[in-house]
């Protein structure tokens, strides 16, 4: 599963029967909301036949252990506004950047102020909307 959309994937069940590995791997990948992840099961045959309920469930059990044994890290998706803004505009500005809280880049406060910040990619049309309606 990769990319913040969740649209890239792929699920293979390399020779066992169909839908008995890969579907049960990306179901738990999909139940937890990962993305950028990969999981490989390695399963060696000990003589006993499993049958596909059993072989389903043995591949979605070592999913779901190999998931909660991970870290799993987060990392917010963030997209990059610069805007200019008069200097008497500054505190209107500054009113709105400590509500949505984003990561300040680069600041110049002269006659004619702009600005840089990473706003999480939730925010950035609700920062955008917000900063027009000042100016």
């Amino acid at each position: 599963m990769l990319g913040n959309e969740r649209i890239v994937f792929r699920a293979n069940d390399d020779g066992e029967p169909n839908n008995t590995a890969g579907k049960p791997l990306l179901g738990q990948i999909n139940s937890k909301e990962l993305t950028d992840i990969l999981i490989v099961v390695v399963r060696y045959y000990g003589g006993i036949k499993l049958g596909t309920s059993r072989l389903t469930v043995a591949y979605r059990t070592a999913a779901a252990l190999a998931i909660e044994n991970s870290i799993i890290e987060v990392l917010q998706v963030k997209k990059n506004f610069t805007f200019s803004f008069p200097y008497e505009k500054t505190k209107e500005v500054m009113k709105i950047l400590k509500e949505i809280s984003p990561e300040i880049l680069h600041q110049n406060f002269e006659q004619e102020c702009s600005m840089t910040v990473a706003v999480r990619l939730r925010d950035a049309v609700l920062l955008e909307t917000m900063i027009k309606k000042i100016l």
